[in-house]
This record gives C-alpha cells, sequence and structure tokens, in this order.
C-alpha cells in the first residue's frame, strides 16, 4: 500500500468522523510518517515498536503530557485498524501503550469551575448567537456536531410553535419546551435536503428538556437569525462568513475557543486538562447536574450515551421523572 495513512483517512470519512476529528489524526499521523522517513528510515508499515517509541520520546518535552498520551492513542488507533482490516500485520503500539510510563487518559483530569466562575464567564458573552451556542451547551451536554445538526423543527418553545409557525417534530408533541437530538447522523448524510458536515453520535434519539433560562437565549437569538440558507431551516446559522449557513463544528469551537481564551482558560498547546473546550461543556455539565440529583442515570440519559433498556425507562417516563428532575436540579448561569 503506497500511502497507508491516506487509507485509514478516507475509512475514518466513511465511517462518518467529523472534518475536525480527521483533520486531527492527518496532522499527528503524517508527522509521524515525516519523523520514520527523516531519522528511522522506515514507513508507517515497517515500523517497530522501538520506532514508535522514538517518536514518543521525541514528543515529550514539546507538548503537554496529556497531548503526548493523545497522540500516542491515535497512532495506536490507527495501527489497530490496519491491522483489523489485514494492511499491516501486527499493532507495533500494543508493547508501547504497555511501556509507556503514563496511561494514556480518555479522561484526563480537568480544570474545575464553579458555577459561579461561569456565572462571570457568560456575563461577558453578549452576542446573540455566541450565547445561545455556549448556554446550549452548557444546560444540555449536547455534543458540538449535534448541535450544529439542529433545526427549528427540533425545537420546541413558544416561539418556534407560534411565532415562527414552524412544523415541529412530533416527538416534541406533548413535552413542553425541548429539544429533539437525533441518533446516528453521519457526516455526509442528506437530511431535509441538506448534505450535513457534522454527526450525531448519540445510539439513540433524545428529548432534552428547556428551561427558561435556556428558552430566553434561544429567544434572542431567534429574533436576529439571519434567513437560512437551506431548506432544512437549521436552528443556527452564521452571523459572519458565510451569512445564513448552518454553523459549523469549527465556528462553534472557535466561538468557544476566543471567548475562553479572554478569560485565561485556553492558550495554544494547552492539553484538555487546562483549556476549556467544547467537550469542557459536556464534562460541567454532566459533573454538576451529576452532583446536584445523584442519578447518574438521568444524567446518562440527557447526555445520549445509555443503554437501550435504561433509555426505554426514562424515554417512557420522560414527561415526570425526567423534566421534574431535569428542572428542580439545573443550575443558573445568569
Amino acid at each position: 500500500m503506497d500511502d497507508p495513512v491516506g487509507y485509514f483517512l478516507q475509512d475514518m470519512t466513511y465511517h462518518g468522523k467529523t472534518d475536525r476529528t480527521r483533520a486531527a489524526y492527518e496532522r499527528v499521523l503524517r508527522t509521524f510518517e515525516t519523523f520514520l522517513a527523516d531519522e528511522r528510515g522506515a514507513t508507517p508499515a515497517t515500523a517497530e515498536h522501538r520506532d514508535c517509541m522514538a517518536w514518543i520520546h521525541r514528543l515529550r518535552g514539546t507538548v503537554a503530557e496529556s497531548t503526548v498520551a493523545t497522540y500516542a492513542a491515535y497512532l495506536h488507533r490507527f495501527y489497530a485498524y490496519m491491522t483489523q482490516v489485514g494492511e499491516f500485520e501486527s499493532n507495533p503500539m500494543t508493547l508501547v501503550a504497555e511501556e509507556m510510563d503514563e496511561r494514556i487518559n480518555t479522561d484526563p483530569t480537568r480544570r474545575e469551575i464553579s458555577i459561579p466562575e461561569m456565572r462571570d464567564f457568560l456575563a461577558d458573552v453578549d452576542h446573540p448567537l455566541d450565547r445561545a451556542l455556549l448556554v446550549a451547551m452548557l444546560k444540555t451536554g449536547i455534543r458540538v456536531g449535534e448541535l450544529c445538526n439542529l433545526d427549528v423543527r427540533d425545537c420546541s418553545i413558544p416561539v418556534t410553535r407560534q411565532a415562527l409557525d414552524a412544523p415541529i417534530r412530533p416527538q416534541l408533541d406533548g413535552r413542553g419546551d425541548a429539544l429533539f437530538v437525533a441518533a446516528d447522523r453521519a457526516v455526509g448524510d442528506v437530511v431535509e435536503g441538506e448534505e450535513r458536515t457534522a454527526a450525531n453520535k448519540r445510539k439513540r434519539a433524545t428529548v432534552i428538556p428547556v428551561d427558561d433560562e435556556l428558552r430566553t437565549a434561544l429567544t434572542r437569538w431567534l429574533a436576529i437569525r439571519p434567513d437560512p440558507v437551506s431548506q432544512a431551516n437549521p436552528l443556527f446559522v452564521s452571523t459572519r462568513d458565510g451569512w445564513g449557513e448552518r454553523v459549523t463544528p469549527h465556528v462553534v469551537h472557535h466561538t468557544v475557543e476566543s471567548h475562553a481564551r479572554e478569560r485565561g482558560w485556553h492558550r495554544d498547546g494547552g492539553g484538555a486538562e487546562e483549556n476549556v473546550t467544547p467537550h469542557y461543556f459536556r464534562h460541567f455539565f454532566t459533573t454538576h447536574l451529576r452532583d446536584r440529583t445523584g442519578d447518574r442515570g438521568i444524567v446518562k440519559y440527557l447526555r445520549g450515551d445509555v443503554a437501550s433498556d435504561i433509555i426505554d425507562t426514562y424515554t417512557h417516563d420522560w414527561g415526570d421523572r425526567v423534566r421534574r428532575t431535569y428542572e428542580e436540579n439545573i443550575y443558573q448561569l445568569s
């Protein structure tokens, strides 16, 4: 195979990985490929575990330890996949992962931000789009791709039901103010006549309550939202470059990172334990709501990452237990 990295990246696209994820893998794997050619006289197909260890050793001191672990995980997944599909005979990273001093940490210790501190952070965010995006992530734990994929019909609040006279999803009938997050939407799927550029990773569709605070942010945003370009009627569209086009994960990441940088919560080269990113908001939601409710099941349901038997329980009892528990315990950010 002339270009195993290209082969792997193409398969990532077929599997519905986001452009941002694919770009991150490409940057890491191409850097590793260059290192092998320039300093080890090897290729990804011929590299042995000592070649991989040499590259990881080179990384130390240039990036955060959590970033070293992340890059090692990327490489491990690349080799595991290429071995699984029969293109490589073995995975040299299997031994490397066992020999590494640090554990590949998929849940790093993150910056601790209190609810009052997050209130102060949001107080400085005035733009209706920026504020609606941030509040939606903080109050629902929604993933970036799922946020970008929301259409107006997925949002049942007074302004969408009445003022905009939008056709609301039947799954939201009788659920009060709520968001509907679809499941298993891949990059390239055509929904409502629009090819989607972001993925939904949850395995089951989820209905998430909208409280007064989020409703206010969404209503304020919809009052000034540009006419959307897409016939799918996206909930969030750009007010800058690409006027009226659906926001992308890149736009959301840039929005969060810009505001976090002003607060001193983000720096170039910082790892997951330091930088505040959209994924940090999902962590914030999980941590604070779980601590307040003591109910891991409901938090997992709202996040969209629970088994079918558990999610069925909450689906059948949604109007009572889920909304009541959420409204009694969700934190206020203003």
